[in-house]
């Protein structure tokens, strides 16, 4: 027994060298720190010194803390800390500016755990928060413009936060296995939608509408104009939408396709 916990002490301590000997170059040229599964209960500092790493995988440790200045690591884009014991992050994260993916799924974290700081990596495409405590998002990271992918599943969310639905790229929200109210459960799919959305929308002067469309649009219900259910477009009377430079004489507007509509006399 002892000669195995001396092996695991031996196994918890990262000096530079061994850290870097386990970096390796991804497919596409980046540099990535691979440290996981090591037992590492505390955060190694010679890291520190090493500034020309892109990507850090720290997961599946026994990490609780990481330290104060842990956003000196300005140089990551990829950050992996998934199933350690986190209880909160650092407000240091916030000079990580150049993440575009964030993994601290399967910790301890609660609410009052994140910083308000986290509105401040606006390059993050992916953050994953699943498998933690936490019931609500810091109202700064409706600053994340370019968040694609958000991870919220097996927490204890009772409802979504409101500034997800103006996220604009984001498409994919994972909410599974939380106690969300019946009309917030299909939250990543209304989210999904939303994104269809948004890609299928053209734009159709009214005076190319049949009078069925025109009724209908008036009634706040949708054109649909001899479309098929499936690709079903969105019209917008008299083209009056965000950023729209149309002149009222133009019969027809669109963002990809031609949309062909039967006139009914």
């Amino acid at each position: 027994t002892g000669r195995g916990e001396e092996k695991e002490a031996k196994g918890t301590k990262v000096t530079l060298k061994t850290a870097k000997a386990a970096i390796r170059m991804t497919p596409d040229g980046r540099r990535r720190l691979v440290l996981s599964n090591m037992g590492i209960t505390i955060f190694p500092k010679c890291l520190f010194k090493l500034t020309f790493v892109d990507e850090l995988d720290l997961s599946r440790n026994l990490i609780e803390k990481l330290p104060e200045n842990f956003g000196n690591l300005s140089s990551l884009r990829w950050l992996d800390l998934h199933s350690n014991k986190l209880v909160s992050v650092p407000e240091s994260i916030g000079d990580l500016r150049g993440l575009t993916n964030l993994n601290l799924s399967n910790n301890c974290l609660t609410f009052s755990g994140l910083p308000s700081t986290l509105g401040s990596l606006t390059n993050l495409k992916s953050l994953n928060l699943g498998m933690n405590q936490l019931d609500d998002l810091p109202p700064t990271l409706a600053a994340l413009e370019n968040l694609q992918e958000l991870g919220l599943f097996d927490n204890l969310f009772k409802k979504l936060p409101q500034f997800l639905q103006g996220l604009r790229n984001l498409t994919k929200v994972n909410v599974k296995r939380n106690p969300l109210s019946y009309h917030q459960r299909k939250g990543e799919t209304l989210l999904k939608e939303k994104s269809e959305h948004k890609e299928d929308v053209y734009l159709v002067h009214e005076s190319s509408l049949c009078r069925t469309c025109l009724k209908r649009e008036a009634e706040g219900g949708g054109v649909d104009c001899g479309v098929s259910e499936k690709k079903k477009k969105r019209a917008f009377p008299g083209l009056v939408a965000p950023n729209s430079v149309a002149t009222v004489n133009q019969d027809l507007w669109r963002l990809r396709e031609k949309l062909e509509c039967v006139q009914v006399k």
